[in-house]
């Protein structure tokens, strides 16, 4: 599973990319704080069974937060995100929910699994594939099923049965005390090369902006 701070190193290349003049320390701060958000539902699972990739790691969320905001952008008399944080306040939002459908849930629902329907429909889903031109098979992708016409998705089962672990809650109900509890970083070499490639771009734009 990735760890945060590689989530976060997506965030910032997608936060430096998407967020164009609105960049500067306060939008990315918004931006790695909402991306943050999300994975804080792993302390909910100390409520509820299931609740870690599930609570926060769903599409329902930033839907909701995207209808409300639409109504107050487009259709209230005077916006009242304009009016407390400004004529770029609507595009950092807009970046804000990309970046948490992308970053948050997107990183988890190819990597495991994320409950990403849940309340609504509560199955931890993941996606994996190939797409790769043979000179034997021709052109070859697995992560569509052409037959059925959707994402080849593989339910991994509810939050009454799935248990996502962590550091913090390692397994489901109560952890023993001998318990080795890992906080990983980095787990693998594109995981690094991510993370050093979104440190080089999110510094220079913050150079940049240092004016």
């Amino acid at each position: 599973m990735p760890s945060l701070v590689v989530h976060l190193a997506l965030a910032g290349l997608l936060a430096a990319g998407l967020l164009g003049t609105a960049f500067d320390r306060r939008s990315l701060g918004v931006v790695l704080a909402a991306v943050v958000f999300a994975d804080t539902d792993v302390f909910l699972g100390y409520v509820f069974h299931g609740a870690h990739r599930s609570a926060f790691h769903n599409l329902v969320l930033p839907l909701a937060v995207a209808g409300i905001a639409y109504y107050d952008i487009r259709i209230r008399e005077t916006s009242w995100l304009r009016t407390q944080f400004g004529r770029t306040a609507p595009r950092v939002l807009g970046v804000t929910l990309v970046v948490y459908v992308l970053a948050a849930i997107g990183l988890d629902f190819v990597t495991g699994g994320a409950n990403i329907f849940y309340p609504v429909y509560d199955q931890f889903i993941y996606v994996n594939g190939r797409f790769f031109l043979s000179n034997q098979q021709g052109l070859v992708q697995t992560f569509v099923d052409l037959n059925q016409g959707a994402i080849s998705g593989h339910t991994v089962g509810s939050t009454e049965t799935v248990h996502m672990g962590s550091g913090f809650d390692t397994t489901a109900g109560h952890d023993p005390r001998s318990v080795e509890r890992i906080f990983p970083v980095v787990g693998s070499g594109w995981q690094l090369l991510l993370l050093v490639t979104s440190s080089v771009v999110v510094g220079s734009r913050l150079w940049d902006d240092r004016g």
